[in-house]
C-alpha cells in the first residue's frame, strides 16, 4: 500500500529544550550482497517491466541510494529487457522473497515524506502509479525493524524560525516531527489528529492520549521516546531496540544546542532516559 504525504500547516506551537551531555554514535545501513540477477529466497527483487517481466535486480538488504549512473550504480543484472540499466527510477514491479516487510521510497535515503509503498513478505506485485519508475531507495522492515541512524533533518544549522509543521527549527520536537513524516510516513504536525497543539515535548504524551495514539512503557523502533522531566521535556526518534533492553535514538538539541546526536539509552526517569513511547504505527 502506498501513502503520499502532504504538508499540513497549523497554528504556531513551540518547543524549547536545554542542552546536556551525551554520546554520539552513528551506524550505516545494510548493503546488498551476492547479486546475480536471479530472485532467490531471502531476496527483494525489482523487475524492469510490469508483471515481473524483464531483467531482475536482486537485493538482500536495505539500500539508501542506488546510484544513478554507470559505472557504480546498482543495476538490473538478470537477462531480459533493461539488463545493465541502473535500477534507480527504472523498476516497474517487485517480488519480496524475504521474511521482512520491505518499503520502497520515492526519494533516496529512506525519505517517505512524499511517497512509499510497502511489500509484505511474499508480496509479488507491480509498483503503484506513483512509485513506478520512481524508486529511489528501499528498506527492510520487520517486527524488530531498525532505522539507520542519520542526520537527515532539512533544517540542520538553523536555530530560529518555524518549520512547516509549526515547531521551532532546531528543537527536539521539530526533528521528531520530521522523522515521523520522512521515516515512518505519518503526516505529523503540531495540530495532528485534531489537537489544538502538541506543544512542548513533555506535552506529547497527553496530546497522544487525547488523539487516541497509543502510548507504551517500552520502546519499539519507529516510536517517539518521551522524557517527561525538566521544564520542557524531551522527545527523540527510536531507531532500534537492542537485545539487552537498551535502545537507540536519533535526536536534536540534547548533546549540543540545535544539533543532532545518536545515543544508546535505557527506560527510566533520569534526565538521560525516556519513560514513555508514542507509537504512531
Amino acid at each position: 500500500m502506498s501513502r503520499i504525504i502532504v504538508r499540513v500547516l497549523g497554528a504556531l506551537g513551540a518547543s524549547m529544550l536545554g542542552a546536556t551531555l551525551g554520546v554520539l554514535a552513528v551506524t550505516a545501513p545494510a548493503q546488498a550482497a551476492s547479486r546475480d540477477g536471479i530472485c532467490d529466497a531471502g531476496e527483494f527483487c525489482y523487475y524492469y517491466n510490469s508483471s515481473h517481466a524483464g531483467s531482475i535486480s536482486d537485493h538482500t538488504g536495505s539500500l539508501a541510494d542506488y546510484g544513478s549512473t554507470q559505472p557504480g550504480c546498482y543495476e538490473f543484472k538478470g537477462a531480459g529487457g533493461g539488463q545493465g540499466l541502473c535500477v534507480k527510477n527504472n523498476a516497474a514491479s517487485a517480488w519480496n522473497r524475504t521474511s521482512n516487510t520491505v518499503r520502497v521510497y520515492y526519494n533516496s535515503d529512506y525519505d517517505g515524506s512524499y511517497a512509499y509503498q510497502d511489500f509484505a513478505p511474499g508480496a509479488k506485485t507491480n509498483l503503484n502509479a506513483t512509485l513506478k519508475n520512481n524508486n529511489a531507495s528501499h528498506q527492510f522492515l520487520s517486527a524488530g525493524a531498525t532505522y539507520p541512524a542519520k542526520d537527515d533533518y532539512p533544517y540542520k544549522g538553523q536555530g530560529t524560525g518555524i518549520d512547516p509543521w509549526n515547531f521551532y527549527k532546531g528543537q527536539c520536537t521539530s526533528f521528531a516531527a520530521w522523522a515521523l513524516r520522512s521515516r515512518v510516513g505519518v503526516p505529523f504536525h503540531n495540530q495532528y489528529a485534531g489537537q489544538a497543539r502538541w506543544g512542548n515535548a513533555k506535552e506529547w504524551v497527553a496530546a497522544a492520549g487525547r488523539a487516541g495514539v497509543p502510548v507504551h512503557n517500552s520502546p519499539k523502533a519507529g516510536d517517539i521516546a518521551v522524557r517527561l522531566g525538566g521544564t520542557y521535556g524531551h522527545v527523540a526518534f527510536v531507531t532500534r531496540v537492542n537485545s539487552n533492553g537498551t535502545f537507540e535514538v536519533d535526536e536534536y538539541n540534547y548533546v549540543s544546542a540545535d544539533k543532532y546526536s545518536h545515543r544508546t539509552v535505557s527506560v527510566g526517569t533520569a534526565n538521560s532516559q525516556f519513560s514513555k513511547f508514542i507509537r504512531f504505527k
